[in-house]
């Protein structure tokens, strides 16, 4: 993962925030490296990871797929209905085109990695203005490990590329052995 921001999209309000969301749905931007993982990949991390075969309860909470070309909306309707083949169910998440993207407030920004308090020390020390800190590669990655994805071998592998300092880096660690133990 090459950056995840949280943030509004899918309304035409302009500049909503939590409080005055409008017709929007709260949503995840992902930047990605396709070399590194697929947009095949990321639609199989999406249907496992939440239950998509209730109807939305509100249009903030909603199950939703942005597109931005026929590529991404053919894969997205094809992997909806292999879901739905494959739990006998119906499928109530919308595949609509992107419309813009609107950041979300900071305190909504790496909501796992801002649970850990001598982490976010560290990148608070690392990225002192709010949108170094969203936009980082580092904390995105963390923060995907805290919520667990990735695995154990793959956070040891990249664990010196992550900025933190050793004490950092030995609490992340054990934080996700535990997560995955």
């Amino acid at each position: 993962m090459v950056r995840t921001r949280v943030g509004y999209a899918g309304g035409e309000t302009k500049n909503p925030t939590y409080h005055q969301l409008g017709d929007h749905t709260e949503t995840i931007q992902i930047d990605y490296d396709p070399a590194q993982i697929s947009y095949q990949e990321l639609l199989d991390v999406f249907w496992d990871s939440h239950n998509p075969t209730g109807p939305a309860l509100s249009r903030q909470y909603m199950s939703i797929v942005f597109f931005h070309n026929d590529e991404q909306k053919r894969l997205a309707i094809e992997t909806r209905d292999r879901e739905a083949a494959r739990i006998n169910r119906q499928i109530y998440t919308e595949i609509v085109p992107a419309t813009e993207f609107y950041l979300a407030e900071a305190y909504h920004q790496k909501h796992q990695l801002r649970q850990a308090p001598d982490l976010m020390r560290e990148f608070d020390t690392m990225y002192p203005a709010t949108d170094d800190f969203t936009n980082s590669t580092a904390a995105a990655r963390v923060n995907g490990y805290l919520g667990g994805y990735g695995t154990f071998a793959d956070l040891e592998t990249e664990m010196c590329d992550l900025g933190l300092s050793p004490a950092g880096s030995e609490k992340l660690l054990n934080m996700v052995y535990v997560l995955k133990h």
